[in-house]
């Protein structure tokens, strides 16, 4: 089931921020996550805020019904436009994900789109997205998205192979993600990302070379690919605990990061972020680099995060209780946290790290630089990117990333 929600203040019922958050908008891009809980079946590794039908029944009523969402989500952002005043920017990334979000008609997607382009209004060159499952899509679903005005797809695609599809509980066939991406072509899609998992038990090295071939073979711009990690309260978990699939260890998974790098380097992607790699800097996803480079974004959906000007919050999580506060004319804000200026500096350290682009070492205190000169020492720092003034990670560096980031945050 999905995790917990963090601590924090209370939201105010008509969800105002205070008057620091907006102070110095119009020099930051907005961005729109709008998220869509629902799904056929739960995969066995997710934790993520979704729920099947089964897990919905008798518990949120007509509320909680994927029928009425649409309408539900836009009630939301009307109020970000109530929140945000006269702020005067336009959006410039809407980013749809769950959950499944193509389980909801075409149609709704195109809905919600058009209420933040109503409300906000969308900059010229805005990068659109949503999420697809391979089998929740058909060549006119995806021509009634692109007319709609969406522009980038991201296919989850995990794995090429049947047995390790199985351990995750994926229901799509092989074969069935590279078709979407030919139809999202098709249907004029300027970009198209595959999302890879590797680690999964029972995946040899083989069965991942041959899941990034099967990927980059399809002609997707970009592609994601993603340790498997084990959440407690999986399913996944519980078969591992039991004994019933082994365990992936970190050595694993390093080998399988340096398959990733040498086969999609070697087919003229290039790495953007530590599990990102891209064929041109236009194929980058734009919405992605507005979080990892701190930028404003406002969550909406049940547990949807939201971040402007150093205000974080979210959302309550069940779509019953999200839809009930917004019904009542309250925010469905369930805590937020004001970020005080050291922990803005700790998060610009942890997040721009894993980019390509690195952090300046004028964010590192004393201790931190210290770090720096040791991870340089060490290999897991590029030279001439030091030199100028930057900590940017090395190929081993972006293996030994998250020990990396807690050394420099000191």
């Amino acid at each position: 089931m999905p995790s917990a929600l963090p601590d924090g203040e209370p939201v105010p019922d008509d969800g105002a921020l205070p008057a620091s958050a907006l102070a110095g908008a119009a020099d930051r891009p907005l961005g729109f996550y709008l998220h869509v809980p629902y799904c056929a079946t739960r995969c066995g590794y997710c934790d993520f805020n979704t729920y099947t039908a089964t897990e919905l029944r008798g518990t949120g009523g007509v509320l909680a019904s994927r029928d009425n969402y649409a309408d539900t989500l836009i009630d939301e952002v009307r109020l970000a436009r109530k929140v945000l005043g006269d702020d005067p920017r336009e959006v410039r990334t809407v980013f749809v994900g769950g959950g499944t979000p193509t389980l909801l008609a075409a149609g709704d997607l195109v809905r919600m789109l058009g209420a933040i382009r109503d409300e906000f209004g969308l900059a010229a060159d805005a990068e659109v997205t949503t999420e697809a499952n391979p089998e929740s899509v058909d060549p006119a679903y995806l021509a009634t998205l692109r007319e709609g005005g969406f522009n980038r797809i991201s296919f989850g695609m995990q794995s090429a192979r049947q047995h390790v599809l199985r351990v995750l509980d994926r229901t799509h066939t092989p074969g069935r993600p590279e078709a979407c991406v030919a139809e999202a072509r098709a249907a004029g899609f300027d970009h198209v990302n595959l999302d890879l998992i590797y680690g999964t038990p029972g995946e040899s090295d083989d069965d991942w070379r041959a899941s990034l071939d099967a990927a980059i073979g399809a002609g997707p711009d970009h592609v994601s690919a993603y340790a498997l990690i084990v959440e407690e309260g999986t399913q996944l978990a519980r078969r591992i605990r039991r004994g019933e699939v082994p365990m992936t260890d970190d050595d694993v998974h390093a080998d399988r990061y340096l398959i990733a790098e040498s086969v999609l380097t070697g087919a003229g992607f290039d790495w953007y972020e530590v599990s990102n790699w891209a064929t041109s800097r236009a194929a980058r996803c734009l919405h992605n680099e507005l979080y990892w480079q701190g930028a404003d974004w406002w969550g909406a959906g049940p547990g949807a995060h939201s971040h402007v000007g150093g205000v974080r919050w979210w959302n309550v999580k069940h779509p019953g209780a999200y839809a009930a506060a917004l019904a009542s004319g309250r925010s469905p804000g369930a805590g937020r946290e004001v970020l005080a200026d050291e922990d803005r500096r700790v998060e610009r350290i942890l997040l721009e790290l894993r980019l390509r682009e690195g952090v300046p070492l004028g964010l590192l205190k004393e201790e931190g630089l210290r770090a720096s000169r040791r991870a340089l020492s060490d290999g897991l720092l590029v030279r001439e990117a030091y030199d100028e003034g930057r900590a940017v990670l090395t190929l081993r560096g972006r293996l030994l990333a998250d020990a990396v980031v807690r050394d420099l945050v000191d």
